[in-house]
């Protein structure tokens, strides 16, 4: 269980998932209160042609940034007052965003290979530099997180109250916005434009099946990614190496994190019916009659 992390490529991708775990879980916690999977998704996407720009001018990192923080401001200013509806925004920023990387990407010789890699990313091959990248891009949101949480949190359950109180909700959307795609880019080349949509919604999901607190949730969601992280990087060794059937790493990350979730819905029907215990019918019917 520990031999294969002993190899310095296998150590560095168990790195990178833990770090992604610190801010993944509190980070998903946000998305999935605010219901932002479609923004999410979108963020993911349109963070596409700037990872192939910044991939073909020899800086990735700063080509999925600008493209991020881009997306993440446009789309704050199109859904700002209802102006446009967020489905709409999101949908119309997803689309011409990926196609356009698909353009450009499709324009290189090694087309296939590039945009395989740029969907479902390359864990095995993170280097040290990309592990400071991220270790950097960490420390900025759970800074950005401890500044803002009181406020977006309110902002979450109450948005008439948040604004009543003094606090600019197009502001806080957009420090959101910005959160999300920071981790999209601190993401985006271990596991992909398409799998790190799984890190930012499936981890509060599947802890909301354990707790209804917001940082019970986030600290669930992160030792589940750290849990699915390590026990995806031993899989796919372990299947390569032993057995030789080839199986990804970042996806089998993703599928362990959704097993996880499938594994605790039963525990969240089992709270249900704790929490709200079946009344006989028979006794239904009496209180109706009496």
């Amino acid at each position: 269980m520990i031999e294969p992390f002993t190899v310095p490529f296998m150590a560095r991708a168990l790195t990178e998932i833990l770090l992604l775990a610190v801010i993944c879980g509190p980070v998903s916690v946000f998305v999935f209160a605010r219901r932002l999977s479609f923004t999410s998704d979108a963020l993911t996407h349109t963070v596409f042609p700037g990872v192939v720009i910044g991939f073909m001018a020899g800086q990735l990192f700063a080509g999925a940034l600008v493209a991020a923080i881009v997306t993440a401001v446009a789309l704050t200013l199109l859904t700002a007052g209802g102006r446009v509806s967020d489905d709409a925004a999101t949908a119309v920023l997803l689309t011409a965003m990926f196609s356009i990387g698909v353009v450009l990407v499709s324009r290189r010789s090694s087309y296939t290979s590039d945009l395989t890699s740029f969907l479902f990313g390359r864990l095995l091959t993170v280097t040290p530099r990309q592990i400071a990248e991220t270790a950097v891009l960490a420390v900025v949101v759970l800074v950005a997180l401890a500044v803002g949480a009181r406020a977006m949190v309110f902002r979450t359950f109450d948005p008439a109250g948040a604004a009543a109180a003094g606090y600019r909700v197009v502001w806080l959307d957009l420090w959101l916005n910005l959160i999300v795609a920071l981790v999209v880019v601190a993401a985006v080349r271990a596991v992909g434009t398409i799998l790190v949509v799984a890190l930012l919604i499936v981890p509060a999901a599947a802890a909301r099946m354990l707790t209804n607190q917001l940082v019970g949730m986030a600290v669930v969601g992160t030792v589940l990614i750290a849990g699915a992280g390590y026990g995806g990087l031993w899989a796919s060794w372990t299947a390569s190496i032993q057995y030789g059937v080839a199986l990804t790493s970042a996806s089998s990350v993703v599928l362990l994190l959704v097993a996880a979730y499938l594994l605790l819905v039963p525990v969240r029907l089992l709270r249900r019916r704790r929490r709200d215990p079946v009344v006989p019918e028979r006794n239904s019917a009496h209180e109706l009659v009496g």
